[in-house]
């Protein structure tokens, strides 16, 4: 990791702030049934096309859902669905995307109250629709605790791009290199690192630990274990105690 303290953080959403198989599995499998009305071989066929197992409900390596947006996703199912209009099949899949039940990789309140302690400024950068982003922020009532937040379709771009990535750093003030970018999958790392960022990699997505280990700086199991690792190694800014914490904590905003 480059030695320069780090004062922001900027996380990916699924995958990262939520586990991504039981966030999304069972989801999925629900949304290629309705789409196919029923159908069983239209749901099966759908599921192919994503990238899903139907039978152990589970993703496969490679899915444009992983790291895709909706609109990738959409693009990709809409030749089996002739009567589906894009535009329609994207805002059908973005408002069921908003009504699904995000399982936290850990207590996020906390943890990112422990963060913003530190006197750090958070971030979200995610792939999905920034209106799914913060239904799901708030649903885990933790959205008054990031400064920014941003989604493919807010104006920035999509990841692997560095679009939303330069956009937290500029909004926030920041330069580029005390941001740490924190994702599950290559496309978090890569945006990450073209911004100049430091990058982390967790392994609560789809991803293993030796495909993101060539894009990453350090692999944690998971976010929880953020804290103890900025003050364990020094990345947090000289005006921050030994211990990691602040005299003052700071209140999420």
């Amino acid at each position: 990791m480059p030695d320069m303290p780090i004062r922001g953080i900027l996380f990916d959403k699924d995958g990262t702030l939520f586990d991504f198989e039981a966030s999304w599995s069972e989801w999925a499998a629900g949304l290629f049934h309705d789409l196919a009305e029923g159908d069983p071989t239209l749901t099966e066929a759908l599921a192919d096309r994503a990238g899903y197992d139907l039978a152990r409900r589970r993703f496969l390596p490679g899915s444009p859902v992983i790291a895709g947006t909706l609109e990738e996703v959409a693009t990709c199912l809409q030749p089996i669905l002739p009567a589906a209009r894009l535009d329609a099949l994207v805002h059908r899949m973005n408002a069921a995307a908003a009504e699904a039940p995000m399982v936290p990789v850990a207590p996020l309140a906390p943890l990112l109250a422990d963060l913003r302690a530190f006197g750090l400024k958070l971030g979200v950068a995610t792939n999905a629709a920034e209106v799914e982003a913060r239904a799901h922020l708030t649903a885990a009532g933790v959205d008054g605790a990031f400064d920014f937040l941003a989604g493919f379709d807010t104006g920035y771009g999509a990841k692997p791009e560095p679009g939303m990535c330069f956009a937290f750093a500029d909004t926030l003030a920041l330069d580029a290199s005390e941001v740490l970018m924190v994702g599950d999958s290559t496309h978090d790392l890569i945006a990450g690192r073209a911004a100049g960022m430091q990058v982390l990699g967790v392994l609560t997505g789809l991803a293993a630990a030796e495909d993101l280990a060539p894009h990453a700086d350090a692999i944690l199991p998971d976010i929880g274990h953020l804290p103890l690792w900025l003050a364990a190694g020094g990345h947090l800014p000289a005006e921050t105690g030994a211990s990691g914490q602040k005299a003052t904590r700071s209140v999420a905003i």
